[in-house]
C-alpha cells in the first residue's frame, strides 16, 4: 500500500497536469458505493491535496474538483440504488458483506435526511448512504439538495488540511515553525483523542475530562504564546500569501456571523426561546455556556492585552487574545450540537459536534484571513468555548442526563436563528467590507 501510494504521488508530482483529474477521480471513488469502503480514499485525498498545495492548483480549484467529484460519486451511488432497489443485496461484494449495507440502511431509516448530512463525515457510511437513499426512493430533488450541501462541507473538511500543508511546505516560513506547529497539532490531537475516547465509551465523567483538558491547553496557550511567534507568523504568512480580493466579500459575510452583536442577539434568542418553551435545564445550559464564554473572553482579553496583527488598514482598538469571534461562534455552535445530540448514541452525538465545529471553525479562520487575529488567538477562543461549554453541561447533568429537545421546539429555534443569522450577515455589509480592506 505504501509503495503504491509513493509511486502514485511521485508520478503525479512529475506530471502535475493530471493532478486535477486525480483529485476529481479520488473524490468520486471515496463517495462511490462499495468502492469507497475498499479504496483508502481519505489517505489518497490528503496526498493529492498536498501536491496541489505545492503550487499546482489553487485552493478554490482543489475544493471545486473535490466537490464535483464527490457529487458524481453520490449521483452514481444513488442511481445504482434506484435501479436495483432491494436486489442490490445480491451483488457479490454485498452478498458476502451484508453489514456494509445493513448499517447504512438502519442509519438512514432512523435519521432520514439528517443521515446524509451527518453520515458524510463517517467513513464506512459515506459511500453507502446515497445508494440506500436511492433504494428507498428518496425524491431526486431532495437528495440533490442535501448532496450539494454535504459535498461542500466534506470537500473543505477533507481537502483543506492537505492543501494547506502543501502550501506551507513551499513557503519561506520562520525558523522553528514546523516544531511549534507540531507541538500545537500534537496537543490538539491528544485533546481530541481523549475526548473521542471518553465520549464513545460514554464515560461517566467524560464532560469533566473534556473541560479539564481544554482548560489545561488554554492555560498552555496563554503562558506559551510569546514562544509560538514562529507559528503565528508562519500561518499568517501562509494565509496572507493566498489572500484574494475575489474572496474578501464572502469571508466578510462569514466573519460577521461571529460579531459581538450577532452572537449577543443569537444567544439571547436561543435562551429566550428555550425558556418560552419551558425547557428550563436546556436554557440554563445554553445561557450558562454562552454567557460564561463571553464573560471569560472579555476578562482574559483585559488581563493579557495582546496587540492585534498589523494587517488591517484600520486596526481595531480592542485586544486580540482570545478571539471573541472564535469563542462566541464555537460556544454557540457547540451548544446547538450538544442539544441536537441529546438522547442519541455516542457516535451520533460526536458527529453532531463535528458538524457544529465546521461553521465555528470557518468563522474563526476568517479572522486570520482578514488579519484581525493571530492563529493562537482563535485557538485560545475555541479552547475557552469548549471548556465553558463542557463545564456548563457537567453542571446541568450533575443529577440526571439532559433530555432530548422535542421536535416542535427545534421547529421554533432553527428558523428563528437562521433568520437572525441572515439579517446580521447582510446588514451594513459594505461598511464591513471596507473595514477589512487591504493594507
Amino acid at each position: 500500500m505504501d509503495q503504491w501510494l509513493d509511486s502514485l504521488t511521485g508520478w503525479l508530482g512529475a506530471n502535475p497536469q493530471w493532478l486535477g483529474l486525480a483529485i476529481f477521480v479520488v473524490a468520486c471513488i471515496e463517495c462511490l458505493a462499495i468502492a469507497g469502503i475498499i479504496v483508502p480514499g481519505t489517505v489518497l485525498l490528503f496526498a493529492v491535496a498536498v501536491l496541489a498545495g505545492n503550487g499546482a492548483l489553487s485552493l478554490s480549484e482543489t475544493l471545486l474538483l473535490g466537490f464535483l467529484g464527490g457529487l458524481l460519486g453520490d449521483a452514481l451511488s444513488y442511481t445504482v440504488g434506484k435501479y436495483f432497489h432491494q436486489n442490490i443485496r445480491r451483488l457479490p461484494l454485498l452478498r458476502h458483506h451484508p453489514e456494509w449495507i445493513g448499517g447504512a440502511e438502519a442509519y438512514f431509516q432512523r435519521y432520514g435526511i439528517a443521515s446524509l448530512l451527518v453520515g458524510r463525515f463517517i467513513g464506512p457510511l459515506r459511500p453507502m448512504l446515497p445508494m440506500v437513499a436511492g433504494m428507498f426512493d428518496m425524491p431526486l430533488l431532495r437528495f440533490a439538495a442535501v448532496s450539494l450541501l454535504a459535498a461542500a462541507g466534506w470537500s473543505v473538511a477533507y481537502l483543506l488540511p492537505g492543501w494547506a500543508t502543501g502550501a506551507a511546505m513551499r513557503l519561506p516560513l520562520p525558523e522553528g515553525f514546523w516544531l511549534q506547529a507540531g507541538i500545537v497539532a500534537g496537543t490538539l490531537a491528544v485533546i481530541i483523542g481523549v475526548s473521542l475516547s471518553t465520549s464513545i465509551r460514554d464515560h461517566r465523567h467524560g464532560t469533566r475530562v473534556i473541560a479539564g483538558l481544554s482548560l489545561l491547553a488554554l492555560t498552555g496557550v496563554f503562558l506559551g504564546w510569546p514562544y509560538l511567534h514562529a507559528f503565528d507568523q508562519g500561518v499568517m504568512t501562509l494565509v496572507q500569501e493566498h489572500r484574494s480580493q475575489a474572496y474578501d466579500g464572502t469571508v466578510v459575510l462569514v466573519t460577521r456571523l461571529g460579531d459581538f452583536r450577532t452572537q449577543l442577539f443569537l444567544g439571547g434568542l436561543l435562551t429566550g426561546l428555550l425558556l418560552l418553551a419551558r425547557q428550563w435545564r436546556h436554557a440554563f445550559f445554553a445561557g450558562g455556556a454562552l454567557m460564561g464564554t463571553a464573560i471569560a473572553n472579555g476578562t482574559l482579553k483585559w488581563l493579557f492585552a495582546r496587540a492585534r496583527p498589523e494587517v488591517l488598514t484600520d486596526p481595531l482598538t480592542s485586544y486580540s487574545m482570545p478571539s471573541g469571534h472564535s469563542s462566541a461562534s464555537f460556544a454557540f455552535f457547540l451548544v446547538m450540537a450538544v442539544l441536537a445530540g441529546r438522547g442519541q448514541p455516542p457516535r451520533m452525538r460526536l458527529t453532531w459536534v463535528v458538524i457544529g465545529c465546521i461553521p465555528a471553525l470557518s468563522i474563526a479562520l476568517s479572522r486570520v484571513y482578514l488579519g484581525a487575529h493571530w492563529p493562537t488567538d482563535i485557538l485560545a477562543g475555541a479552547l475557552l468555548a469548549c471548556c465553558v461549554c463542557a463545564l456548563s453541561l457537567t453542571l446541568v447533568q450533575y443529577r440526571q442526563p439532559l433530555a432530548p429537545l422535542p421536535q416542535k421546539v427545534w421547529w421554533l429555534i432553527l428558523p428563528a436563528c437562521l433568520a437572525l443569522f441572515a439579517y446580521f450577515a447582510t446588514h451594513s455589509f459594505p461598511h464591513a467590507l471596507l473595514r477589512y480592506q487591504y493594507s
